[in-house]
């Protein structure tokens, strides 16, 4: 079965930590990252969609994807 998930968060190195993290765990990049300005925080918002395949496993609603 093939997971999907979007990290999102501001433009700074806890979202790269967080991408980093995901990696580890062995999701793979889905895309380029996409960068939007939040005009009532004053800040860049970023975007990374990645994606992982798990084995024997039904997909299920409830299911904690970052936990996977």
């Amino acid at each position: 079965m093939q997971l999907y998930r979007v990290l999102t968060g501001p433009d700074d190195s806890s979202f790269c930590h967080r991408v980093s993290e995901a990696l580890s765990k062995d999701w793979r990049l889905y895309g380029d990252p996409s960068y939007a300005h939040d005009p009532v925080a004053g800040t860049m918002r970023v975007a990374q969609a990645v994606v992982k395949t798990v084995q024997g496993a039904k997909y299920s609603s409830d299911m904690k994807l970052g936990e996977q």
